[in-house]
């Protein structure tokens, strides 16, 4: 199935909206505000295979007020989803990093020995949804020099974006990648966050595609999205990394 749009006279055919790798969600059952259950994490994965999905690299938050996830905490829940999804005959892999929130015990986070990367190469994280934080260059400065590419979980959510030419510009002049949270074309998360991720798409601003799943409603959120207009723009105007990962 193909679609094609128009923009500056330009027209570009784009593959079918369908992706091999889901790189944001949080399915590891009561570590975070996702998955409830370890039943109800099978039935988001099982979901997940029906849309197509061969590979999910879930990431629980690590917050210091609240979400006290270390690499023993994650890799016990990630090799959990592995035995379970084995014995239930779920043909998905399974691996797991982090969603990292941009508070003062970051700069210890980059320093440990085990940092939780996508693949050993990108560190998804996250700021507050109301305030830019005043070390966000430095913080994402310590992300490069632990020897990882920085990727900003849904870009298209921070409230404080009010530039955004100029504010997603300068993230990307300081090498950040841009993972958005394809619900937010759907209005998922209210009016402004639409705005911004049309914004990113026509822009050409997007590196990565997430669920960023916590229930099933996300999920099916998700799944009618896969067959809109706007995931097919986005994939005419945007370079979507999500299936290098299978390697």
């Amino acid at each position: 199935m193909f679609s094609f749009f128009k923009k500056k006279e330009k027209i570009k055919e784009v593959a079918t909206c369908q992706f091999s790798v889901d790189i944001h969600s949080h399915l590891i059952p009561r570590i975070d505000d996702g998955s409830k259950s370890l039943e109800e994490s099978m039935l988001l994965l099982k979901m997940l295979v029906e849309l197509g999905y061969k590979k999910v690299i879930t990431t629980p938050h690590i917050m210091s007020d609240y979400y006290k996830n270390d690499y023993e905490i994650i890799m016990k829940g990630r090799d959990l989803l592995r035995d379970t999804v084995k014995k239930e005959g779920i043909e998905i892999e399974i691996d797991a990093a982090a969603e990292y929130y941009l508070d003062e015990k970051f700069y210890d986070e980059m320093k440990k020995e085990n940092i939780l990367s996508i693949n050993g190469k990108y560190i998804l994280f996250e700021t507050s949804y109301m305030s830019k934080p005043l070390q966000l260059e430095e913080m994402i400065f310590a992300i490069g020099e632990a020897g990882f590419t920085p990727l900003l979980a849904h870009p298209e959510r921070y409230r404080y974006i009010r530039e955004p030419e100029k504010e997603y510009g300068r993230l990307k002049e300081l090498g950040v990648m841009f993972q958005l949270n394809l619900n937010s074309l759907g209005g998922h998360y209210g009016k402004q966050a639409k705005i911004l991720a049309t914004y990113l798409v026509e822009a050409g601003l997007v590196d990565f595609i997430g669920s960023d799943t916590h229930h099933k409603k996300h999920l099916e959120s998700f799944a009618r999205l896969l067959s809109s207009r706007e995931c097919h723009q986005l994939l005419q105007y945007n370079t979507i990394l999500n299936d290098t990962l299978m390697e």
